[in-house]
């Protein structure tokens, strides 16, 4: 896994990925002597450098992992079959023979998605290409993928559940539509969601959906050292940028299954925010681990939009008291079809609780919203969703077993999620295809973290599955002629 440092905020247009390849035994002082020639003579600066490519064989050689250090930058390690798929203008027969890749330093530049600026240069022992950072479209969510496009796509690209909301939730939602003359009031609610989780109501903050959550925390708890784990849901990165902070990035790898070493977190993180189970990678982390960031002086925030679709929440952190800084975000609107609704909720210590509240607006919720909370956190509520949660883990194993007759797609990690993200050559050909055969599925370039070669899709009933596999197969044939 690799850091990132923080880039001044909106400067998304400067930044460079330098990749580089080298013999068995190159020196730092040769690597780093190559790139910055290099950028000199292209008129670049090595300020603008967020990161040294290479392939996963090299990640460990000293004069490469050294150079990355010296210019203070992450070093990002791509896979062999990865960097062979990427198109690049001077490839190499001695490279592809020796690294399985046409031209490393090109391709570990082009990976991550930008346009090549600098093509390879050489040394004695060394290469280096320079190609802009990918911009990764914070901004981009699922429902862009089916928002023009009606009802006549199967939308496999949001995470809501399917067939939702129950008929019983909309009469609830429908007879407070009678309550409209009054101001919302949501201490009904707010108890509720305390009991649910067995904590005192000061506890617990009702807000409008998971994304005014990520806001309040980047406006009202004065972070210093903000630091966000990749790839995950992008808007906590967003609303802190937003809000005038340097955002730096711990990116967990795929070779690695996208799982969390709790030492790659800067020790000096005041504010740390990672996803469980992780959007879109469906990696459920062990409580333990996360528990293990924790301390006192550190905002802990921990993105459990989709832990009630985990039979029996396993790893859940929501109803912890033990842990300093904890705050658990919980959203109603993926399991229960309320995205249009907005209505979520924040767990924390008092003081954070308070501070959050405070910046925000009166009235946050609605009252169809607080009435909708209070019902689907009352017992037969969450026995539904339980139920629901073990029919979705019925429904992604048989999902991951079509997708493990592929040879051109990869399932990495373990995923505990109502999606799975997949890695395929072409990946926005195929996505594209696949829009052509009636179903929208969701790009997975806007992530930090990932590229072009992923997609993510959600998981339905096995029919829908069906046919998405038989849609596939389609799209892959077409794509490989």
């Amino acid at each position: 896994m690799t850091t990132e440092g923080g880039l001044p905020v909106g400067d998304y247009t400067t930044r460079l990925v330098v990749g580089v390849g080298g013999r068995a035994g190159v020196s730092v002082a040769e690597v780093c002597a190559l790139i910055e020639e290099t950028l000199r003579g292209a008129g670049l600066t090595a300020e603008a450098v967020t990161a040294l490519a290479t392939v996963e064989s090299k990640v460990d050689e000293a004069g490469i992992a050294g150079a990355a250090e010296r210019f203070g930058v992450p070093l990002v390690g791509h896979p062999a079959e990865q960097l062979a798929a990427i198109d690049v203008p001077h490839p190499s027969d001695t490279a592809r023979g020796a690294a399985g890749t046409p031209s490393v330093a090109e391709a570990a530049a082009l990976a991550a998605g930008g346009e090549l600026l600098v093509p390879k240069r050489r040394s004695v022992a060394a290469t280096c290409a320079v190609a802009t950072a990918h911009a990764h479209d914070l901004r981009h969510h699922g429902d862009a993928e089916v928002a023009d496009a009606g009802s006549t796509l199967v939308d496999l690209a949001v995470n809501v559940r399917a067939d939702t909301p129950p008929a019983w939730l909309k009469e609830r939602i429908a007879a407070s539509l009678g309550d409209l003359a009054a101001y919302p009031d949501g201490r009904a609610a707010r108890a509720a969601v305390a009991a649910r989780h067995g904590l005192p109501v000061e506890r617990v903050l009702l807000t409008a959906g998971a994304a005014e959550a990520f806001v309040l925390i980047a406006r009202a708890l004065g972070a210093v050292r903000p630091v966000v784990v990749h790839p995950q849901f992008t808007e906590p990165e967003a609303a802190l940028r937003d809000a005038g902070h340097r955002v730096e990035r711990v990116v967990l790898r795929a070779a690695d299954g996208f799982r969390l070493d709790p030492a790659a977190v800067p020790e000096d993180a005041d504010l740390v925010v990672i996803g469980n189970p992780t959007n879109p990678t469906s990696v459920l982390h062990p409580a333990a681990t996360l528990a293990a960031l924790a301390r006192p002086g550190r905002i802990l925030v921990v993105d459990e939009a989709f832990m009630d679709a985990v039979p029996g929440e396993r790893e859940a952190l929501a109803g912890r008291m033990d842990l300093p800084g904890l705050v658990v975000l919980r959203s109603l609107t993926k399991t229960w079809g309320l995205a249009g609704l907005r209505i979520g909720y924040v767990l924390a210590e008092p003081e954070v609780i308070a501070k959050l509240a405070a910046a925000q607006p009166l009235w946050p919720v609605s009252t169809p919203a607080l009435v909708a909370a209070e019902a689907c956190v009352a017992p037969a509520a969450l026995a539904e969703a339980e139920e629901a949660a073990r029919r979705i883990a019925v429904d992604r194993a048989h999902l991951l077993a079509g997708l493990a007759e592929f040879d051109e797609v990869t399932v990495v990690g373990v995923a505990e999620g109502p999606f799975v993200l997949i890695q395929v050559a072409g990946a926005a050909e195929v996505r594209t295809r696949l829009r052509a055969l009636g179903f929208a599925v969701r790009r997975g370039d806007t992530f930090p973290g990932l590229d072009r070669s992923w997609l993510r899709l959600a998981v339905r009933d096995r029919v829908t599955t069906g046919r998405l596999l038989q849609a596939l197969d389609h799209a892959l044939a077409l794509a490989a002629r």
